[in-house]
Formats: structure tokens, C-alpha cells, sequence
């Protein structure tokens, strides 16, 4: 059994107040933890009890189970590297800016 991989599982368990699911399948025993931020599609990210995913995971605890996705899609796809998603579907940005001189000069 490897600490990392890709496997093709079925949604399990789905917790949709809180974003995340669990994937079984045959390489992931007990089951992988997926956080619904992680699913590579385009437009809002959506996962129900019996899809069928393609996922990454690693070996690592994560809410009781050993495994946890780096990242999934529907099995039938491509994945979609270039979809964002945030968890609670907002983003947020910080931007610092200073008030002195670029060039050095004081008043």
C-alpha cells in the first residue's frame, strides 16, 4: 500500500455544512477525506453521495481516516486545473501599499 496515489472511488459520506466528503475505494482502505475546495471542475464545485471520482491522496489523519485527497474530479472527465475554488465560496485579498516616497525623497 502506497502514501500516495491516484484511484477512481464513490462518495460515501458528504457533509455539506461543512464542505467535505469521504471517498472508498480499494487503495484508500477505511476511507480518504476530500474537502469539496479540492475538486478540480469548472463553475461550482458540487459533490453528492454516490459520484464516482478520480482523486490523488496521501497518508496523513484527517478527521479519522488515514487518507486524505489532494485533489478529485468526476471520473468521467478531464480534471479542470484552472478552476479556483474557495471554501464557503469566498475569496479574500490583502493588499499593503506604503505611503513613502519610491524615490527616496522626504519632505
Amino acid at each position: 500500500m502506497s502514501d500516495r496515489g491516484t484511484a477512481v472511488g464513490t462518495v460515501s459520506v458528504w457533509h455539506d455544512e461543512d464542505g467535505w466528503c469521504v471517498i472508498e475505494a480499494e487503495a484508500t482502505p477505511g476511507g480518504c477525506w476530500l474537502h469539496v475546495s479540492s475538486v478540480l471542475v469548472s463553475g461550482p464545485a458540487r459533490v453528492a453521495l454516490g459520484d464516482v471520482l478520480r482523486f490523488t491522496f496521501e497518508r496523513g489523519e484527517q478527521d479519522g481516516y488515514a487518507f486524505r485527497a489532494v485533489e478529485a474530479w468526476p471520473a468521467d472527465r478531464e480534471p479542470d486545473r484552472t478552476a479556483h475554488h474557495e471554501a464557503g465560496g469566498m475569496e479574500s485579498t490583502l493588499t499593503i501599499t506604503s505611503d513613502d516616497d519610491p524615490a527616496g525623497g522626504g519632505d
